[in-house]
């Protein structure tokens, strides 16, 4: 006789497993795009390949070339002449809210 208890503690096990496996599964297909993304060079081609292509938007692919910095290129203070650039400079401010049960923002 197996008692509720057990039986409850096998079915969270069981739920919780795959749950982990269907997020596991998700996270490696998007890899997969990732490591299979086309590489592309940076040319006069590029805009005309991205008008051509579904909603003007290409999901997955590997830029190579060379960039320019709109000001000035950013030197490493660790690797002697080491330079890179910014893509993109997002700022996000959390919201704080009072926890009245941690006594916490």
């Amino acid at each position: 006789p197996v008692s509720p208890g057990e039986l409850l503690c096998l079915g969270s096990s069981l739920a919780f497993s795959g749950l982990f496996y269907y997020l596991y599964r998700r996270k490696a297909r998007a890899m997969a795009r990732v490591q299979e993304a086309p590489k592309l060079q940076v040319d006069d081609d590029l805009p005309a390949l991205v008008s051509a292509a579904d909603g003007r938007c290409l999901p997955y692919v590997a830029l190579e070339g060379i960039v320019l910095p709109a000001k000035t290129a950013l030197i490493s203070h660790y690797h002697e002449g080491l330079q890179g650039v910014i893509q993109k400079l997002l700022l996000k401010e959390h919201r704080l809210i009072w926890n009245s049960l941690a006594r916490s923002w």
